[in-house]
């Protein structure tokens, strides 16, 4: 019987989430939700108003409405499901809609890896060859830009995904995480992971090194532009443009680098050592930062206030 339990395959799991921390559950329930609505609520009107508003429909605006919908799917992906879990300790989830949930988390943070990396070319072009942005930053550009981000993550997504489901789950079907994230969904597989270590590697590569390094090499021309700004109220505008990019590419970068970094293989002490750091760092991941990604990036600039002002001026005046 004891052989029969450790080789019949797994037809869910069951996600522990704060079930070994349950004084901390009511308190993250509403901190989560809260957080949810707020990210709803910001990004929501950000897309509304990069839509409705003519002045807004520029590249950068475009960008940043694509940034926003994604933050909303990735959210809504995830923070549903971690919700329920505060609710429901130990909560179980079917193989199907591990893999689905795992795919959809997976595709918005790879999109976002690469979207982030168009955003800081458009920024590249718009300070350090100002006289040819539109002739670059075209319609024709941008676009596909954008596109090209999203099938780039859903594809690495897809393949990361196959992978890990393909693989034989037996015995322990406790996922130690709020949801079916992919390394603690692979620990549990009963065979050898190399293929699936290799492949997050490569993806590392691709999805977070390349993008960081073209950020980099962007920002340094940039910098170096702007310090060729003779003003100082010059440079102070110049600087103001892709400041909040940058303090965004810093906190996504910083956060996702430190949990997917080093791909790592099973875990030896097993599903019931409660790593509570772990977890929380993935909750900053997946909440804060599209949190602040509207405060930071949009809702401090001036165009976007005075569209959110003219919007609402609109609804009141037609009422």
């Amino acid at each position: 019987m004891d052989k029969f339990n450790r080789t019949s395959p797994v037809v869910g799991f069951i996600l522990l989430g704060l079930s070994g921390h349950p004084k901390l559950m009511n308190i993250f329930f509403v901190l989560i939700l809260l957080m949810y609505l707020v990210i709803l609520l910001g990004n929501g009107v950000l897309i509304l108003v990069t839509i409705l508003d003519s002045h807004l429909h520029t590249p950068m605006y475009f960008f940043l409405g694509n940034l926003s919908f994604l933050d909303i799917c990735y959210t809504t992906s995830s923070v549903p499901l971690i919700l329920d879990s505060f609710l429901t300790p130990r909560k179980t989830i079917p193989f199907s809609a591990c893999a689905v949930q795992m795919f959809l988390s997976f595709a918005m943070g790879a999109t976002e890896c690469v979207l982030l990396g168009m955003m800081a070319f458009d920024r590249y072009v718009a300070i350090c060859k100002p006289l040819r942005y539109l002739d670059i930053m075209s319609k024709a550009a941008y676009v596909p830009m954008a596109a090209g981000s999203w099938v780039a993550g859903s594809s690495t997504a897809m393949v990361q995904t196959s992978l890990a489901m393909q693989l034989p789950f037996c015995g322990d079907n406790i996922i130690n995480h709020f949801t079916c994230e992919i390394l603690a969904v692979l620990k549990l597989a009963c065979t050898d992971i190399t293929i699936n270590v290799i492949s997050m590697a490569v993806a590392n590569v691709i999805f977070l090194g390349i993008p960081v390094l073209f950020i980099s090499f962007s920002y340094v021309f940039i910098i170096a532009t702007i310090l060729r700004i003779p003003s100082a109220e010059g440079r102070k505008k110049a600087f103001s443009t892709c400041s909040a990019h940058l303090t965004v590419v810093l906190v996504f970068y910083g956060t996702i680098l430190f949990m997917y970094g080093k791909p790592k293989s099973k875990d030896p002490l097993g599903a019931d050592k409660q790593d509570l750091s772990d977890k929380l760092i993935s909750l900053f991941y997946g909440v804060v930062t599209p949190l602040l990604n509207p405060i930071i990036y949009s809702l401090r600039n001036k165009d976007v206030k005075a569209a959110v002002r003219n919007l609402i001026f609109r609804k009141n005046f037609t009422q």
